[in-house]
């Protein structure tokens, strides 16, 4: 029983931290030009009105909640999308989209037999 409990907690930890990284709308279009191919931190920075450092800070923000993996190849950091975690987010946004569509559809079949 604990350790379900603590599963849960791991879970919604991860969870946490995946929605608030997501929460930015730089990161949201890192991961998007992730999702296309690697890059380095100098690709990334290209189409931002940002520093280098200021792109590094929001890549370790992903990395963190395990969005993005970063390879160092001397002064070159090369960062990835690692997709595992945003399952985890699919999954979780599912449960509630079918709660939704369940709803919804009782609310119209009600709607339709009402006189």
């Amino acid at each position: 029983m604990i350790v379900v409990v603590k599963s849960s907690a791991a879970r919604d930890d991860r969870l946490d931290d995946l929605f608030g990284a997501l929460a930015d709308r730089t990161r949201r279009r890192l991961v998007a030009r992730l999702a296309r191919s690697p890059a380095t931190i100098t690709q990334l920075a290209e189409p931002f009105d940002m520093s280098l450092p200021a792109v590094s800070k929001h890549i370790r923000v992903l990395e963190r909640a395990g969005l993005v993996v970063r390879t160092i190849e001397g002064r070159v950091h090369t960062c990835a999308l690692d997709g595992e975690h945003l399952r985890d987010a699919v999954s979780w946004l599912e449960h509630y989209r079918a709660f939704w569509d369940e709803t919804l559809a009782a609310l119209a079949e009600f709607a339709e037999n009402e006189p």
